[in-house]
């Protein structure tokens, strides 16, 4: 991950943790959209460190009647559910369209904002009430956590390193509790997107 990961997260967290509260006291559904638009890393990880009981992501297309039952059965165990999704997370072909077919500033279709569709597809088949919170560009400011700050400097210190050595064409990376070097044809020749195994791992919780 990059630095600013942590934070990010740490912050869908904190939301997350609040709006428990909220959910229960008022009983409804309580649907969290976080960043996310091609890999849903935030999304997973602080749904699973913020109690979710539903977590949607780009990498997996999701059924929105199976997302309703989770609702459903979370409501009959006398409990609101929270749903983490990520901005990017789609439903399965021909369910809901989310597209706008507008353009943003870097030319990618603007999604139409799925956790305002899931607020309203779900009241319409529970019959409970669910709420949206976006969380936007909250999550991208604020004071850094102290694992972003260190992870931060190092990367400093290491590319002026490879800056002094004259190796060009690289950028710095994490590789487990390492800082490497890595050619930027490979940094950015791949997504690094959820993979399914991580995804299932989170689907125990659900519900």
């Amino acid at each position: 991950y990059t630095f600013g990961f942590d934070t990010a997260v740490q912050v869908a967290v904190e939301a997350i943790d609040r709006l428990h509260t909220t959910a229960e006291s008022h009983h409804r559904a309580l649907i969290v959209e976080v960043m996310g638009r091609h890999a849903g890393w935030i999304a997973l990880h602080s749904g699973l460190a913020g109690g979710a009981n539903v977590i949607l992501i780009p990498e997996r297309r999701f059924d929105i009647d199976k997302v309703c039952d989770y609702v459903t059965t979370r409501f009959a165990s006398e409990f609101a559910p929270i749903l983490v999704v990520a901005e990017g997370a789609q439903p399965l072909e021909g369910t809901m369209e989310l597209q706008t077919g507008e353009l943003d500033a870097f030319g990618h279709v603007r999604l139409g904002g799925i956790g305002q569709f899931l607020e309203r597809e779900i009241a319409a088949r529970t019959g409970y009430e669910a709420r949206q919170t976006v969380l936007g560009h909250v999550q991208r400011g604020g004071t850094p956590t102290a694992y972003d700050r260190v992870l931060a400097t190092r990367f400093g210190l290491h590319a002026a390193d490879a800056v002094n050595d004259g190796d060009s064409g690289v950028m710095v990376a994490l590789r487990g509790t390492d800082i490497v070097r890595v050619p930027l044809a490979e940094a950015t020749g791949k997504l690094k997107t959820v993979p399914l195994e991580r995804y299932e791992e989170a689907e125990v919780f659900f519900g």
